[in-house]
C-alpha cells in the first residue's frame, strides 16, 4: 500500500471512530400503570446463571445496575440475593428465563426470603454481545532498533438484550424493554496500533436503563 494512502486510511478511521447505532423499544403491560418503588423496597437484576452460549455478561448487568442507581433506584446486589436464596439461584437450579420466575417463587421459603430482603421488582436480562464480522489484519515486526505494526483491521459487533420487569408482589410482568446496538470498530496501525472501539454494550446499557426507569420509577 502506498505511504500516502496508508495515512489517508488512518485519518479516515480517526474521523469515524467506533461508530454505533442503537434502537430501544418498550412494551408496557398496562399503559396507564406506573410502577413505583416505595421506601424500603429494592430492585434486583438477574440473568441466566447457567454457563453457555447465551449467558448474559456480568459487566452488562453491572453497567445497568450503576445506571439505575444514578437515576435514584435502589438496586440490590445480585450476589447478595443469590446467597440469600441458596441454592435456588445456583447455576444448576436457577431459572433459564423470565417465564420460570413464578416456579421459583413457589419453592419453599423463597418468596419469604425475597420479601425479607425488600425486593419488589426483579429485572430479568436475556441477551449478549458478540462479534458478527471482521476483516483486514495487522502485521507486527521487531528488529534491531525498530518495532512496529502495520495494517488495518475492522470488526462489527452487536449487543442485543431484553429486560423484563416483574412485580414480585403481584407475580406479574410490568413490561419489557428490548435494546439493540450495532457498531464497527477499527484498528489502524502505522508503527503503533490505534484501537477505535465501538462501545455497543455501553450504548445498549444506557438505552435500556432509560426505558427501565420509565417503567419503574423512584417513589
Amino acid at each position: 500500500m502506498p505511504r500516502d494512502h496508508r495515512f489517508g486510511v488512518l485519518f479516515a478511521a480517526l474521523l469515524l471512530g467506533g461508530c454505533v447505532s442503537a434502537k430501544v423499544e418498550q412494551y408496557r403491560q398496562a399503559p396507564t400503570r406506573v410502577a413505583k418503588i416505595a421506601k424500603g423496597e429494592q430492585v434486583v437484576i438477574l440473568s441466566r446463571g447457567q454457563h453457555g452460549d447465551r449467558e448474559t455478561e456480568a459487566d452488562f448487568n453491572g453497567c445497568l445496575a450503576s445506571a439505575l442507581k444514578r437515576e435514584g433506584l435502589p438496586v440490590m446486589d445480585e450476589q447478595a440475593l443469590v446467597d440469600a436464596l441458596y441454592p435456588w439461584l445456583e447455576p444448576r437450579t436457577a431459572p433459564l428465563n423470565a417465564d420460570a420466575l413464578p416456579k421459583l417463587l413457589d419453592q419453599p421459603g423463597v418468596e419469604a426470603k425475597i420479601r425479607a430482603a425488600g425486593v419488589r421488582y426483579m429485572i430479568w436480562i436475556d441477551g449478549q454481545s458478540e462479534t458478527t464480522d471482521s476483516s483486514g489484519g495487522l502485521s507486527c515486526a521487531v528488529g534491531p532498533g525498530f518495532a512496529g505494526c502495520f495494517g488495518f483491521g475492522m470488526w462489527d459487533k452487536e449487543s442485543a438484550y431484553r429486560a423484563e420487569v416483574w412485580d414480585l408482589n403481584q407475580r406479574s410482568s410490568v413490561g419489557k424493554v428490548s435494546t439493540r446496538a450495532i457498531g464497527t470498530s477499527y484498528m489502524p496501525a502505522f508503527i503503533v496500533p490505534i484501537p477505535l472501539i465501538a462501545r455497543t454494550q455501553s450504548a445498549a446499557c444506557d438505552g435500556a436503563a432509560e426505558q427501565l426507569v420509565d417503567l419503574v420509577r423512584p417513589g
